[in-house]
């Protein structure tokens, strides 16, 4: 399967990501803001709205579809931005902390998966596949807050937050096109 293969690469590929030296970008947002560690907020958010999707999934399992091959392109994505974008990370970056990522990205800190934002698209990509209206306001509202807290925590810089809505959306209409939901 190909999520399978997807997550058995992410730990080489990020750990070849972080070897290399990129640009760091005058970020004018993350100028004005403190940085602070909020990556409990964060996380507590990300596998909230995932276990939402689990259990909206089990009664429907087309959205399950639907999240699982936007996922697959979101990835190809990200692997393709991140290997041509070269970036170092924002100034006064205050490292992520999770210890269910660190399965997937291995134990070392990842600071260079910068462009664009993992974090803001999976939420988005729940968001596009959610289908009651509460679900989705809700899912907007804690998006948008993440989004907000990254940049707080320096972990992103403003275009990489930004740039991943637009992306997804582009992967979810993908996935509808090729009629994979």
């Amino acid at each position: 399967m190909l999520i399978v293969a997807i997550i058995n690469i992410m730990p080489s590929f990020f750990r070849t990501i972080e070897q290399r030296h990129g640009v760091v970008l005058h970020d004018w947002v993350l100028a004005h803001l403190p940085a602070y560690d909020v990556s409990v907020p964060i996380f507590a958010i990300i596998w909230g709205v995932g276990i939402l999707m689990l259990i909206r999934a089990l009664y429907k399992p087309e959205l399950a579809m639907g999240y699982v091959w936007t996922l697959i392109f979101v990835c190809i994505a990200r692997f393709i931005t991140l290997t041509f974008i070269k970036l170092d990370p924002p100034v006064g970056l205050t490292p992520l902390v999770d210890p269910l990522t660190g399965f997937f990205y291995g134990h070392a800190a990842i600071t260079k998966d910068l462009f664009f934002s993992g974090h803001t698209a999976n939420l988005v990509i729940a968001y596009f596949n959610l289908e009651r209206k509460n679900d989705k306001r809700i899912v907007l509202a804690l998006t948008l807050l993440v989004m907000f807290m990254l940049l707080i925590q320096h972990i992103h810089y403003t275009m990489d937050v930004l740039a991943a809505p637009v992306i997804v959306y582009g992967c979810y209409r993908f996935t509808r096109v090729l009629g994979l939901r």
